[in-house]
């Protein structure tokens, strides 16, 4: 009996876990979370997308990697997630955030990054950014880094 209700209790967890995840997807230039459309994007390079608003296509978010002109050592890589319409900039080395597993899957480490916005409730389902939220996000993900760095 013991072993039915742990196992049961196993279902019951991943089952109630997945009707809460969201899925973010990206398809024909746009960000697709749960299959609606919320953004457009634009990967520029290997180290910067940007995402547009789908209304009037203004540029809302730019996600830009840098490695501090030391392409070798990782430990001083940070990245910027930058608001622009609220312009507001985030700073940070934790790349645990919007790296998915390996570095070598640039728009599978978007989709986190925009997973994780939603999350925080930075980014709406309808893809509009909710200021109160992003100054929330601010104030605990900023590191702040290009204020620390000599050149």
């Amino acid at each position: 009996m013991n072993k039915k209700t742990t196992l049961l209790s196993i279902l019951f967890t991943i089952t109630v876990s997945s009707l809460f995840a969201q899925e973010v997807v990206f398809k024909d230039s746009k960000a697709l979370l749960d299959g609606n459309p919320i953004l457009k994007y634009e990967r520029v390079d290997a180290f910067q997308y940007s995402f547009y608003s789908l209304e009037n296509d203004d540029e809302v978010l730019m996600y830009k990697f840098f490695d501090n002109g030391t392409p070798r050592f990782k430990d001083d890589d940070y990245y910027v997630l930058n608001f622009l319409t609220e312009k507001k900039k985030v700073e940070s080395m934790d790349f645990s955030k919007v790296l998915y597993g390996s570095e070598l899957s640039p728009k599978k480490n978007m989709q986190k990054l925009i997973k994780w916005l939603v999350k925080e409730k930075v980014l709406t389902a309808e893809g509009k950014i909710n200021k109160e939220k992003l100054d929330i996000f601010y104030d605990k993900y900023n590191e702040n880094i290009t204020a620390r760095i000599i050149r």
